[in-house]
């Protein structure tokens, strides 16, 4: 979790940037949209803004900052990726990164959206046209942005068994020095039956069946001319080697 709030503030701090550049960005798609003949319908999508980018910017500083609009917008992206990777989530959280998901989305229509107080980037438009043409894409980032902390804010109030986590006895088998894999039927020198599957082998520790002997021994040995004979029953009769009951 803190590698995701720290993702969040690093492209933050680039928005930041980006803001106090609002004005070249709007004049950087005013060039491409007149470039591409394309004046009347709104900025309505991060695809069309790629599209101008890629075809109809001929301006160096119009490139720079619709670049870093870009960038921002597969920040975001990614770390949408993160968060949907990081826990099942619940309907609130759930429902709040589907919302980024859906704002990110290269091919989503950005018209309708307006972000609000305490955001000012529409009011900072210069003209109703501009509002009109422009209103969705400004109000983009500051909408995703509000929307992952919020996500954050509501994840780290949940239990902590709800995130993924490997639990403490996985754990120590996956450390366990590799055992070697023994297949179906394989026998060990003593007779016994080995491991049946990898499966298994993941879930049986050596280990533990070795303190559980050891135990038993122990138990045994205090017991006496009784615990001799307990040992020599669950034993059974002397074989010599090689040999077997049937």
């Amino acid at each position: 979790m803190n590698e995701i709030k720290e993702s969040l503030r690093n492209i933050e701090q680039t928005y930041k940037i980006f803001q106090q550049q609002q004005f070249t960005f709007i004049t950087a798609l005013e060039h491409t949209r007149e470039n591409a003949h394309d004046k009347i319908k709104p900025v309505s999508s991060i695809g069309q803004v790629q599209t101008y980018t890629d075809h109809y910017c001929n301006n160096s500083t119009d490139k720079r900052i619709l670049l870093l609009f870009l960038s921002i917008c597969s920040d975001l992206n990614k770390l949408c990726q993160r968060l949907e990777s990081l826990h099942p989530g619940n309907s609130v959280t759930n429902a709040l990164l589907d919302k980024c998901k859906t704002l990110v989305s290269h091919s989503n229509d950005l018209s309708g959206i307006r972000a609000k107080y305490p955001h000012d980037v529409v009011n900072h438009l210069s003209c109703d046209e501009a509002r009109n043409h422009y209103g969705g894409v400004v109000s983009l980032i500051p909408i995703v942005l509000d929307s992952m902390k919020e996500w954050v804010a509501h994840t780290e109030k949940l239990p902590r068994n709800m995130l993924h986590s490997v639990s403490a006895r996985k754990a120590a088998v996956y450390n366990q020095a590799e055992l070697p894999i023994r297949r179906v039927g394989d026998r060990d020198h003593l007779g016994r039956p080995a491991f049946i599957t990898e499966g298994t082998q993941t879930y049986i520790s050596l280990t533990e069946k070795a303190r559980e002997r050891e135990d038993r021994r122990v138990k045994l040995k205090q017991l006496g001319g009784l615990g001799r004979a307990i040992r020599k029953f669950l034993d059974g009769p002397w074989r010599p080697p090689g040999k077997h009951a049937f």
